[in-house]
């Protein structure tokens, strides 16, 4: 029962994430065991015995991950990780019987994210697949970037992040600071006069379209161009 939960989880993430995986091992029976195991488990795999059909598959479509073997005929599992490592981006995984403490530093020092030593079940290879590509991809990841506007000293200075620098009044900055806090959202006119610690029946609320207005001009004389819009019929947004 076990396993089986095990697969499914993998399945699951699979659906979302799958890599293309090349497992290199001139051992056949290991070879196709663990190709036929992790397929299984819905990864995509494809296996090759030497370096020169694993470079031959690169060159038509790179892998994301890569499964070696150290003692290979040929080229060795050390000199292709190094070889993978200085010209793409890909997870590489040694599945190998040496278990010494020197291999496996060698096998990391050559570039290898991940060092199994066999036997090896292949929930634990597939485990280790999926953990390598989660990480990789985070790295792949463009990062957002910074907001170019911010509300600097205690939210009372503007700044467009080009170096002009606008002092606000207390109803602005208040009125800015909520709009920051939901920055790129419809905030309503309501919203935006509990924020300034108004009466919400009792505020003209005409008032928040003279705030926009002045803080308007006011940072054009700063030069500086403010990404603040009226939403007709709703409220205001910052979509910077």
């Amino acid at each position: 029962m076990g396993s089986v939960d095990g697969r499914r989880r993998l399945q699951a993430g699979d659906l979302v994430i799958a890599p293309l995986v090349y497992l290199v091992d001139d051992d056949r029976d290991f070879r196709e065991e663990m190709v036929f195991g992790l397929s299984r488990l819905g990864l995509n795999v494809h296996g090759f015995h030497n370096a020169a059909a694993l470079y031959r598959a690169c060159a038509a479509k790179p892998a994301e991950i890569v499964i070696l073997d150290i003692g290979l005929e040929g080229e060795d599992g050390l000199s292709i990780a190094s070889h993978l490592r200085a010209l793409q981006s890909v997870g590489i995984v040694m599945a190998t019987a040496r278990s010494s403490i020197d291999d496996r530093l060698n096998g990391l020092e050559a570039g290898a994210d991940a060092y199994l030593v066999k036997p090896i079940d292949v929930r634990e290879l597939a485990a280790t697949v999926m953990t390598l590509n989660e990480r990789l991809n985070r790295r792949r990841a463009p990062s957002s970037p910074a907001p170019r506007w911010t509300l600097e000293e205690g939210c009372w200075v503007l700044t467009d992040g080009m170096g002009h620098r606008l002092r606000l009044t207390t109803s602005e900055r208040h009125f800015l600071e909520r709009l920051f806090s939901e920055r790129g959202k419809t905030v309503d006119r309501r919203a935006l006069v509990e924020a300034m610690g108004a009466d919400i029946y009792d505020f003209n609320y005409a008032h928040l379209d003279t705030i926009v207005s002045r803080l308007r001009r006011r940072a054009k004389k700063s030069d500086m161009l403010l990404p603040l819009h009226a939403i007709r019929g709703s409220g205001f947004a910052f979509t910077d």
